[in-house]
């Protein structure tokens, strides 16, 4: 498990181009947005998309001028043993 809390900063002209990009990324939930471009993220893994592979990613959309992790926790899944 692994799940990390991103910052973005968008232009503001193209927010509504970055908020419907990251509803398509596996993974990715929208907690915050200001008008001035600010949006608070958490990224989890999911399925395919490591959450490390998403935050990288992010920095491909665009009008997204940066990305900043804040937080990031991860575990380490419960042994199988019997």
């Amino acid at each position: 498990m692994n799940i990390s809390s991103v910052v973005l900063r968008a232009r503001p002209g193209e927010l509504e181009e970055v908020r419907r990009s990251l509803a398509s990324l596996p993974g990715v939930e929208l907690h915050a947005a200001t008008g001035d471009g600010r949006l608070v993220l958490t990224l989890e893994d999911a399925g395919t998309a490591s959450a490390a592979d998403t935050f990288l990613r992010l920095h491909d959309i665009r009008g997204v001028m940066s990305v900043a992790m804040i937080y990031q926790y991860s575990e380490e899944p419960a042994s199988q043993e019997s």
